[in-house]
């Protein structure tokens, strides 16, 4: 490379971006210039919480040892069909346009269903195939409908949804009723009808994509007879009640908050949870755990078939929720859709070709994600402006952050998450500010306090960005950029006297805090003083390249990484 004095400016995150090829898993046995497309499954619940994912010890010891687990998953809207909208689409609510679970604003019928992403799996040779709940409202016109996309289709009509026992499966046009004996068992069926869906596809020669769409732990008929009065909670299946009989509820210090005088009138004017009220709660919450045991051993079923039928090692299986949930918190009995931790925060788990295994990622990440995780594994294309980016990229390199901020938004508020601060903006005019840092359990809303509000108008504005976006604009962060400068020893001209001057600018550099500077993973310096550079000597470079990382960590608390390819001596 010839010595230069001209600064490069590179564009943020170049590093770590995988090809589609590269993703695309390995060539079959004896035909190495043949690419074998991977299969992707979905597994996902409805209203889990983070929390609840330690009695599951097949998804932990199956998905999560095998893969990486992401501590920082959000959902953009609380609530099941603007939510599960989100994952067929990679956009927020306000460009797919569901902003409810019924008509006239939300829906099954709100969905343009002909541009989703089982249609653009289709269109790409993938068998596609939906077991379990679709989108609310779903066959409440025509039962035996199956929307565009899907090659099998084993979805749940409404109104039989949200029921363990006495409920329709729509088997691709055939409506199949199932009653109220022990093999009935919603999840049971499931995990049946998963373990045969998978065994066929060994003799398909299509890549297939699954999602598996449990209802559990959400609530829904029948009636048990342990259930708290006036709360509805799930059923978990005969030989899992009262299995978590003796668990108590967990108790943050959020749970029947004493001081909600901060809070919106929407929780300012709830009273106090009483004990008999905290009884049903806990009820409630055991019930939902125990649900959960039977969609354990559902995954473990079709995850062992996946291996039993060879298709294992080159499928990304990914399991997530649709919606976190409340349990008291803030005076909050049950529900989600508010913007507190335990509604928006989901489990995220990803294993498959080129996931590392058994590890952890803070990396923010929002289940906008997954479409475009989904098209960039498959080389699908989208046929929609897809607002989420592939969360693998996060997966493989555990210091690249995309700076960028999480939207949340529902008809009644929208509001803006980044790794310390939550800002709200309420339609009623009310406001809600949380530094997380110091208190992550959203104790103390801040925003009548004057010593923050310069980081209230940044939030403000960049929230009034994210309401409006589209695409790129969504995932956009700091305005940063890496440039690189050639230097030579005084004299010489030769590769291992040379050296490169990395330095972190940009518009946002004023609001830099700190800039750890890497290659290949190794910490090379810490800066806290501008002009945050550091200095590479090329002979510290593998011959066929290194990575050189700038993560850095602005005042705002958002983080970005930024990268260059540096190529060592050759001796």
């Amino acid at each position: 490379m010839a010595a230069s004095t001209r600064w490069i400016v590179l564009a943020a995150l170049a590093a770590g971006i995988a090809s589609a090829g590269a993703l695309n898993g390995a060539a079959s046995a004896g035909k190495s210039d043949v690419t074998i497309r991977p299969n992707v499954i979905v597994f996902e619940t409805d209203d889990q919480t983070v929390e609840s994912m330690r009695v599951m010890p097949n998804v932990k010891t199956l998905i999560a040892d095998q893969g990486v687990t992401f501590d920082n998953s959000f959902v953009s809207y609380s609530l099941c069909c603007p939510s599960r909208s989100t994952f067929l689409t990679g956009q927020y609510a306000h460009n797919h346009g569901v902003w409810s679970n019924a008509a006239p604003t939300g829906g099954y019928y709100k969905l343009d269903s002909t541009n989703t992403l089982p249609v653009w799996l289709s269109r790409a040779g993938y068998q596609t195939i939906l077991l379990g709940k679709y989108l609310n409202q779903y066959g409440t016109k025509n039962a035996r409908e199956i929307p565009p996309g899907w090659g099998q289709w084993y979805g749940t009509p409404d109104p039989s949804t949200y029921r363990y026992r006495n409920y329709t499966i729509n088997e691709n046009g055939t409506l199949v009723n199932f009653g109220t004996a022990a093999g009935d068992y919603k999840t049971d069926v499931e995990a049946k009808l998963g373990v045969d869906l998978i065994a066929r596809q060994a003799v398909d020669p299509r890549p297939f994509f699954m999602w598996v769409t449990f209802v559990a732990p959400h609530s829904g008929a029948p009636k048990d007879p342990d259930d708290p009065s006036g709360m509805s909670t799930p059923s978990p299946a005969p030989r899992h009640r009262n299995a978590f009989a003796n668990e108590p509820l967990p108790a943050p210090p959020s749970l029947n908050e004493a001081d909600v005088s901060d809070k919106p009138a929407g929780v300012r004017n709830r009273v106090a949870l009483t004990p008999a009220k905290l009884r049903a709660i806990r009820e409630n919450y055991q019930q939902r755990l125990e649900s959960l045991l039977s969609v354990d051993e559902a995954v473990a079923k079709m995850m062992n078939e996946l291996a039993a039928t060879g298709k294992l090692a080159n499928t990304y299986v990914i399991f997530t929720s649709d919606n976190g949930f409340m349990h008291g918190e803030h005076r909050i009995p049950q529900g989600k859709i508010v913007l507190y931790e335990p509604s928006i925060r989901v489990p995220l788990i990803i294993r498959g070709p080129g996931i590392p295994a058994n590890q952890h990622r803070s990396q923010f990440v929002v289940n906008a994600d997954l479409a475009p995780t989904i098209v960039k594994a498959t080389g699908a294309q989208p046929g929609r402006v897809m607002d989420g980016r592939s969360i693998i990229p996060f997966a493989k390199d555990k210091l690249l952050q995309s700076g960028r901020d999480i939207l949340l938004e529902t008809p009644t508020y929208a509001a803006v998450r980044s790794p310390n601060w939550l800002y709200a903006e309420h339609t009623t005019g009310e406001k809600e500010l949380y530094n997380l840092a110091r208190d992550p359990y959203e104790l103390n809303s801040q925003q009548n306090n004057p010593s923050l509000d310069a980081m209230k108008t940044n939030l403000a504005n960049r929230l009034a960005r994210l309401r409006e976006c589209k695409g790129s604009a969504c995932r956009r962060g700091p305005e940063l950029s890496l440039g690189t400068r050639v230097q030579h020893r005084h004299g010489t001209r030769g590769c291992r006297s040379s050296r490169v001057l990395y330095r972190v600018g940009g518009p946002s550099s004023r609001r830099i805090a700190t800039v750890l500077f890497y290659i290949d993973g190794h910490l090379l310096k810490r800066d806290r003083r501008r002009p945050f550079n550091v200095t590479v000597p090329k002979r510290f470079a593998k011959p066929n390249g290194s990575l050189v990382e700038a993560v850095v960590t602005l005042t705002d608390s958002r983080r970005l990484t930024l990268g260059h390819r540096i190529v060592g001596c050759a001796f």
